[in-house]
């Protein structure tokens, strides 16, 4: 069984003073997001070897958790600011088809 709703995203930056910018405003961001019950997983990575890409991994308890992370005032603004930072950015929506997690509380007998 399915759960959650998830996605991948992936930003190439123009410049290394936009990628420190970019990351900067991902700081204050993700300190907003800290605060949404049903955003259960917000990661960024930067691959090895590219300075300029970023990788978020989002996992949301399910899609009205998504939309709700969406109308949030740190994301508008997260999204509307982030654009001057970017060459490229492309989205992947992601359905499950196995999991494992060994968060603290999820373990089984």
């Amino acid at each position: 069984m399915a759960s959650g709703y998830a996605l991948v995203v992936r930003f190439t930056l123009r410049d290394t003073s936009a990628a420190q910018q970019f990351d900067n405003l991902v700081a204050q961001t993700i300190e907003g997001i800290r605060t949404e019950p049903d955003t259960l997983v917000y990661a960024v990575h930067t691959p090895t070897d590219e300075p300029l890409t970023r990788v978020f991994y989002e996992l949301y308890a399910d899609r009205d958790a998504f939309l709700a992370h969406e109308d949030q005032a740190h994301t508008r603004h997260f999204l509307a600011a982030r654009e001057e930072f970017l060459s490229n950015v492309d989205v992947t929506f992601l359905n499950e088809l196995e999991a494992l997690s060994k968060r603290p509380g999820t373990e089984q007998a």
